[in-house]
């Protein structure tokens, strides 16, 4: 029988595998999520004169990045045509004064490669970044591998992900 050796970073997510789990939520759902948007889409035709077109958006993607600023974070979800910002407030994922959600889920358990489905509106950020404001957030997939390590050939950065050629 073969052993399997298992990296710190997979034993922590099986951790968080675990987790999720007990606290009912499936990491795997089986059913298709909606999706109404996808990133170029949105990046391509939203502007400030039809952003009541986008008040009710749904996306599911992958987190690439996310950047936590207490009770707030900003993340990168790509899906199947590109990158977009995505806004998560801890009082839109609070139900019922229940922060489970925003503070177990999504700051502790959720981890870079993990697939979520997300709906909202889109808004532009102070800085001009088109982004979409998260009011609903479901767990798709938990990635019990880290994402691979961006190369970087010839002054260009690339990985097995993001990289059109690997796809």
């Amino acid at each position: 029988m073969q052993t399997q050796h298992l990296s710190e970073q997979e034993i922590i997510r099986r951790e968080k595998l675990a987790q999720l789990q007990a606290l009912g939520i499936d990491p795997y759902p089986a059913p298709l999520y909606p999706v109404s948007h996808h990133s170029t889409d949105i990046k391509n035709t939203f502007s400030d004169e039809n952003k009541d077109a986008y008040t009710d958006v749904c996306l599911a993607g992958r987190i690439m990045s996310v950047r936590d600023m207490g009770k707030a974070s900003f993340a990168e979800l790509q899906d199947s045509q590109g990158r977009i910002q995505i806004y998560v407030r801890k009082d839109d994922l609070a139900k019922d004064d229940d922060t489970t959600m925003y503070d177990q889920v999504w700051k502790k358990l959720i981890d870079l490669g993990d697939f979520v489905g997300v709906k909202g509106f889109v808004f532009r950020t102070k800085l001009g970044e088109i982004s979409v404001h998260v009011k609903e957030l479901t767990f798709l997939a938990k990635s019990l591998r880290p994402l691979p390590i961006v190369k970087e050939v010839d002054g260009h950065a690339y990985d097995a992900v993001t990289d059109p050629e690997f796809k």
